[in-house]
């Protein structure tokens, strides 16, 4: 995923006239890290507890 992502979001990817497009893009990284890392931290709290008590 990680990979696509990259490629997807590569400079220049599916512009051939090079206009810049920034203004389009919709940050989806803080939404996202933030979610992906309560997540982690949330099943590592579960695993933890069924392991440790």
């Amino acid at each position: 995923t990680l990979v696509h992502l990259t490629l997807l979001h590569e400079t220049g990817s599916n512009n051939p006239l090079g206009i810049p497009s920034d203004c389009d893009k919709i940050p989806f990284h803080p939404y996202y890290s933030v979610k992906d890392i309560l997540g982690f931290v949330l099943m590592l709290a579960l695993l933890a507890s069924i392991a440790l008590f």
